[in-house]
């Protein structure tokens, strides 16, 4: 259960990461409250999973899904380079966290 609300925790950072794009300094704001909650479920989820999961494990793997996550929607949503080297990077972090998971005890 733990590292559903780890992939829950990584996904509400990826809505918040966006969102905070959305609120333009948080000045529009239903996108600066959506970003706020997002945030605040974020910790929460994640709080949760660090019950059971080892600190540096959780917390690599929730950065890592938000940075991958991010990086994606970055491309899709706004445009952002396609550059085959980001591309690889953001692989090499999936890589990364697939072995964290592979390699934490549980």
């Amino acid at each position: 259960m733990q590292w559903l609300f780890l992939i829950i925790a990584g996904v509400f950072e990826v809505a918040w990461a966006i969102g905070l794009k959305y609120s333009y300094g948080f000045t529009k704001l239903v996108p600066s409250v959506l970003t706020i909650l997002g945030m605040i479920a974020s910790f929460y989820f994640l709080s949760l999973a660090m019950k059971n999961i080892p600190l540096g494990t959780a917390y690599a793997i929730w950065t890592g899904i938000g940075t991958v996550g991010t990086g994606i929607l970055g491309i899709i949503l706004f445009n952002e380079s396609v550059n085959p080297i980001r591309l690889i990077c953001i692989g090499f972090i999936v890589i990364g966290a697939i072995g964290l998971k592979l390699v934490s005890s549980q």
